[in-house]
């Protein structure tokens, strides 16, 4: 495409030939124009024709089309898109947008697979479906989202951050995943038909660059086809795949943007001296457990150790920190609170015999140890760190 230095369409274009050019390339020159004139004429042909016909009425034919042969026509979609659009918009997922062109939107979003234009040019569709809503009176809010609903098709594409165009969009891919898993139609292998993988990436990047909450586990069980998405967009980023494992294996933690807030802090701590000694400790306290066979809560001592009771002081303070810090989604307190813990932990292993002769004692420190192993839980699943 050649721009002018204004940056708009230049009426000119270039060409290439693997042959010698005997008169200075005219000939060669000539026959290009003379096809692009063609195309040129016949696309012209094509909008005038298009222009003629509603996007309303357009959109009618789409019961023609089959979209899949157990999914229905593409009709069909359109109107379960219209449906999931306008509900991200009402219950507050989508902020600033007007429901009633997010789903005039999403009613017209794949009205230009049935026309003239697009049957000839098919990599403009969207395009085409955004001018014709523009040259028919279509509200601009309605014409982008037209345009830009395919959006993002790649990992170098924009990302929509328009209300309506990230509505229809956001809708348009949760649609393809949650029909397509519906029938059992995963990807799998190496094979992926129905670009299924490109669709969890999109709704990623939707998701987390415009900060939208969405709890992905209302996606009829495709939060783990997305976690294995999220490690591979997120590897590029430098982000661990195996603090994203630490953090899902709690459970319950369906919403991207949150999930990457808790991972990104976890990761800052374990790459700390704090954390780097309590992971070990962590690690340590689980490896004395499992050998005891031991899961059941602290038990009253009566006589302590200093360090017993310093651990035991500190698992009192540092377990609701920890707690409220990860429900007000202050992540970095959270850690706070545990690296409080590794001055105590440390101490407890240096100066007590956990496995003592005593049973009472014996069953008091792996006890302390359950809850230091629980409260580094209410944080993430430590077991899940590699190092």
């Amino acid at each position: 495409i050649c721009r002018d230095a204004a940056g708009k369409l230049a009426n000119a274009f270039v060409c290439t030939a693997n042959i010698a050019a005997h008169d200075g390339g005219a000939s060669i020159i000539a026959g290009n124009e003379k096809v692009l004139a063609a195309r040129l004429s016949d696309a012209r042909f094509f909008y005038e024709t298009d222009l003629k016909v509603p996007l309303e009425q357009q959109a009618e034919k789409l019961k023609d089309i089959v979209f899949h042969e157990k999914l229905g026509t593409v009709a069909e979609r359109v109107e379960r898109i219209a449906k999931l659009a306008r509900h991200l918009t009402e219950s507050g997922v989508i902020a600033g947008a007007n429901p009633d062109l997010v789903e005039r939107a999403a009613r017209l979003c794949k009205a230009d697979l049935v026309t003239g234009m697009v049957g000839e040019f098919p990599e403009l569709q969207g395009l085409m479906g955004g001018y014709y809503a523009i040259a028919q009176g279509e509200d601009a809010s309605v014409a982008a989202a037209i345009q830009d609903h395919y959006k993002p098709v790649g990992q170098g594409d924009d990302v929509p951050s328009a209300p309506v165009t990230l509505a229809v969009s956001l809708a348009e891919k949760l649609d393809t995943l949650t029909q397509f898993f519906g029938v059992d139609m995963q990807p799998t292998g190496s094979k992926d038909p129905f670009a299924l993988r490109r669709a969890a990436l999109a709704v990623i990047r939707l998701l987390v660059e415009n900060g939208i909450r969405y709890p992905i586990a209302e996606t009829h069980g495709l939060l783990d086809f997305f976690v294995d998405r999220l490690k591979v967009q997120q590897r590029e980023a430098g982000v661990r795949h195996d603090l994203i494992d630490a953090v899902i294996a709690l459970g319950g933690e369906d919403d991207l943007v949150r999930l990457l807030a808790r991972v990104k802090a976890l990761q800052s701590f374990v790459t700390t001296e704090d954390g780097t000694n309590l992971l070990a400790a962590y690690k340590r306290a689980a490896n004395i457990l499992k050998a005891a066979q031991y899961a059941a809560p602290a038990l009253a001592g009566s006589t302590l150790l200093p360090a017993e009771a310093d651990l035991l002081a500190a698992l009192d303070a540092a377990e609701p920190k920890a707690a409220s810090a990860v429900e007000g989604e202050q992540f970095e307190a959270a850690m706070a609170a545990l690296a409080s813990l590794r001055a105590p932990i440390d101490a407890f292993f240096e100066g007590v015999m956990v496995n003592d002769e005593d049973p009472a004692k014996r069953v008091f420190r792996l006890g302390l140890l359950a809850r230091f192993r629980d409260a580094v839980h209410r944080v993430a699943d430590f077991s899940k760190i590699e190092g």
